[in-house]
């Protein structure tokens, strides 16, 4: 014997299954297969028939022989594959040399329990096959399931015995999990990356309000699951998820239709392998259900059973991902010599005779340029090869003698230039076309009109043909898919209560908020403000008195004119300084006053215009202080006219001691007192610009830095005025015809009453208005002083000359 034959002879007792001796085997599954003798053997599980009839289990006797219904014809062909595969194999000879594979291929009817009873029936002893052999055989390897429900039965159950498991078409992520299922492997790529891939197709649209079908097993569920988790990141809201199965009853096939019926949604994912969504097709179908653009996942969107021009009329335009095509030419010569052979137990006009030919058949079934699943069952079975080539011819020492461990490390270039690998997780890379279907020359195409996979920076990114696709519409506009529009520029969305978050009105920003680009109202910086479509921030008006405006020039204009007459008076006092009117008036207190009234006047000249560091210092202390100097010679006058009153009594020389010096004393006193708290307020706290933010504008204006100190000047100012008014009331009954202490009074209590009014009107005045109020007050006391004080006798200058005489001036009324 040569040393190869030895090495290969000494090898396959470790691809072999050995059950104990001891163990009494108790019975067999009846289930019929494919059959055929090898070295090694490969076992397949196909859902060739898709729906398994029910049966009552009375776990009182041994169950009853499966029945199935539903030939699938799309699975035969993976079985076909599967054949195909491994007689390649067997006539290629370097990859197995002097090994042959076979084969035992089982229906798993798309249940799961038989799915399992396929399983455990591969893994155990064949009768046909003497105990005593040399090695048992069993299978050392599975291919199998489409269904993930079947896959997680399966792979749960031979994962503990190390036997290894390599689906086509199991796609749920859960199986991923090497934890539960260490010796898993699959050549289609998890629905991890199919929920990335469906999220992008669904952002890529713009599509927020969808529904989603699942079918009620482990695919459905855990697909619609992890495409739930992907899409809430982007915004989208699944509107409802509805459940199906093919062994539901009609009444919930109906209870789904009703639900999309109901619905506002018009677009729909659908989870569902495709002998599970049939039973809903056709009622949509029937119910004329066309509005619905329908997304597809890979288990149904190439399927050949419902892809009819009957179905289309309401799935026309369904688009989805598969796993990418590829074409296997020698399979089409092996399809062709698949032999019809005669059952006498099918009644039948024109039974087989066993001579017919299929070389002629158009069928898709013979077309094998876009396989899909039947490549990811040639891969499958090349996998398992390759392991067993690792295994048999490339051990090493110290290395693993299981096939599922040589699994891992598999990774070769196939015949088509496609490499096959599988990741730590036994997942191989994702890779998917995007299908859309559209009808040509009366059949249903899958066209290609897009791809999602890994890009050179090693990030998923989708690529799509829009001008390629056909909608459900016929149009090439891309369908709508939202609960509510989106709001226009200068709304924000108000929340529906009760309602799904992509539910919502839109209601207008508040102002000095904008929405141009976003559903949110964003606010305006500080010195911006709404426009009135609130999709725009513009500069807020900048507010303070000024010279230009007309409040602005009606004051100015007011207070020059009031220092004019102040001015011009004065001249006339000093042109007029030796009649007995202007001496009577004490001439030089007089002309003081006037000189601090024209500087009263002068003074709102520094509350109107734009408010800067020094007008605002100048502005509050030139009022104070000039107000100060015009109230200290009024209650200089005044103490003149009391004291002159006095001395006409017997006795009293109270005037001979308030002469001019005492006076200019008076004056100055009260005046300094006024000096000293400015300079105070102006070492402490002095005023400052201030910018006050308003809702449309920007108020610029003069702080006063400290109330206390602020008020403390008007309070002397109050407080000179009130000595003033109470000594010129009591000497109002004067017995002179020039009785200026009237005048004094009544000038008094004008200014006094202007002042006391002031303070509310300042405090309540907003923006601009404040400055004006003070500025008003100012004029008005001025104006009173100027025309209660100098106005009689001015008249008397130059309106009644004749009483200009001393006679006139100290006679009796």
């Amino acid at each position: 014997m040569c040393g190869l034959e030895r090495v290969i002879l000494g090898s396959l007792p470790l691809l072999c299954i050995h059950t104990a001796f001891a163990c009494e085997l108790l019975g067999r599954f009846d289930m019929p297969s494919l059959f055929k003798a090898g070295d090694v053997m490969i076992g397949g599980i196909f859902p060739v028939f898709n729906k398994q009839e029910d049966s009552n289990a009375s776990f009182a006797k041994e169950p009853a022989e499966v029945k199935c219904a539903g030939f699938d014809l799309r699975a035969f062909r993976w079985t076909q594959v599967m054949m195909f595969t491994i007689d390649e194999i067997n006539k290629d000879s370097s990859l197995l040399p002097n090994v042959s594979l076979g084969y035992r291929i089982l229906d798993s009817c798309a249940s799961p329990t038989n799915t399992l009873r396929a399983a455990l029936t591969l893994v155990s002893s064949p009768e046909e096959i003497e105990p005593t052999a040399l090695c048992l055989p069993t299978i050392s390897a599975l291919i199998a399931e489409s269904g993930s429900s079947q896959s997680l039965a399966v792979a749960g159950t031979l994962g503990p015995f190390r036997v290894p498991m390599v689906s086509y078409f199991s796609t749920c992520a859960c199986l991923s999990d090497k934890g539960k299922y260490p010796t898993f492997f699959r050549t289609i790529p998890s629905d991890y990356h199919q929920a990335k891939a469906l999220a992008a197709l669904v952002k890529h649209f713009g599509w927020t309000w969808i529904g989603a079908i699942q079918s009620d097993n482990d695919y459905g569920r855990n697909g619609v699951l992890a495409f739930t988790e992907e899409v809430k990141k982007l915004g989208v809201c699944i509107a409802f998820v509805g459940t199906v199965l093919r062994t539901y009853p009609s009444s919930k096939i109906l209870d789904v239709v009703d639900m999309i019926k109901q619905s506002t949604v018009q677009v729909i994912l659908s989870f569902v392998p495709e002998g599970d969504l049939y039973p809903l097709m056709r009622e949509v179908v029937r119910q004329n259900i066309t509005h619905i653009q329908w997304i597809a996942s890979e288990a149904w969107i190439t399927a050949a059973r419902p892809s009819t021009p009957e179905i289309y009329s309401s799935f026309g335009g369904a688009i989805g991902f598969v796993v990418r095509k590829m074409a296997i030419p020698k399979l089409r010569h092996f399809l062709m010599g698949i032999s019809p052979y005669t059952d006498r137990k099918v009644r039948s006009s024109k039974p087989c005779t066993g001579t017919e030919t299929l070389v002629d058949s158009q069928d898709l079934f013979f077309n094998v340029t876009q396989l899909r699943v039947s490549y990811n069952v040639y891969k499958a079975v090349y996998a398992v090869a390759h392991a067993l080539h690792r295994l048999i011819f490339c051990k090493k020492e110290r290395e693993s003698p299981m096939i599922p461990d040589q699994l891992k490390t598999v990774h070769f270039i196939n015949q088509f230039g496609e490499a096959v690998y599988f990741d730590e997780n036994g997942d191989p890379p994702a890779s998917y076309d995007v299908i859309n279907w559209q009808l040509r020359a009366g059949q249903v195409q899958h066209v290609t009109v897009g791809q999602f996979g890994l890009a050179a920076n090693q990030a998923y990114e989708l690529s799509i043909q829009e001008d390629s696709i056909v909608w459900r519409t016929g149009k090439s506009v891309i369908p709508v898919a939202v609960c509510s529009q989106i709001c226009p520029v200068g709304t924000r969305k108000a929340q529906i209560k009760g309602k799904s978050v992509c539910c919502f009105d839109c209601i207008p920003c508040a102002d000095g908020t904008i929405a141009n680009s976003t559903a949110d109202c964003s606010p305006c910086p500080q010195e911006y403000w709404s426009n009135d479509g609130r999709d725009q921030c513009i500069l807020k008006t900048i507010e303070f008195l000024s010279y230009h405006e007309p409040m602005g020039i009606a004051l100015t204009m007011v207070s020059l004119l009031g220092a004019c007459l102040s001015f011009a008076t004065m001249l006339v006092f000093i042109h007029y300084k030796a009649t007995p009117v202007v001496k009577a008036s004490n001439s030089e207190l007089s002309s003081l006053l006037l000189f601090s009234l024209f500087l009263c006047f002068l003074c709102p000249l520094t509350f109107i215009g734009r408010p800067t560091a020094w007008t605002c210092m100048l502005r509050h202390t030139a009022f104070g202080m000039t107000f100060a100097l015009c109230i200290s010679c009024m209650l200089g006058k005044t103490i003149v006219v009391v004291t002159a009153f006095r001395a006409t009594l017997p006795g009293n020389n109270v005037a001979g001691k308030f002469g001019p010096s005492q006076q200019r004393i008076i004056v100055c006193s009260c005046t300094v007192i006024q000096i000293f708290i400015c300079v105070l307020w102006l070492n402490l706290n002095p005023p400052y610009r201030d910018i006050r933010y308003g809702h449309r504008k920007i108020v610029l204006e003069c702080n006063t830095g400290s109330e206390t100190a602020f008020y403390a000047v008007l309070g002397y100012i109050g407080i000179l005025a009130g000595i003033c008014l109470v000594l010129a009331f009591l000497a109002r009954k004067l017995p002179d015809n020039f009785n200026e202490a009237k005048f004094i009074t009544f000038s008094m209590l004008i200014f006094c009453a202007v002042w006391i009014t002031f303070i509310p009107a300042y405090v309540s005045s907003p923006g601009k208005f404040t400055v004006a109020v003070e500025i008003f007050a100012i004029l008005s006391s001025a104006f009173g002083l100027l025309i209660c004080i100098f106005a009689p006798k001015c008249y008397i200058l130059f309106i009644k000359p004749e009483k200009n005489t001393k006679k006139h001036v100290m006679g009796r009324s």
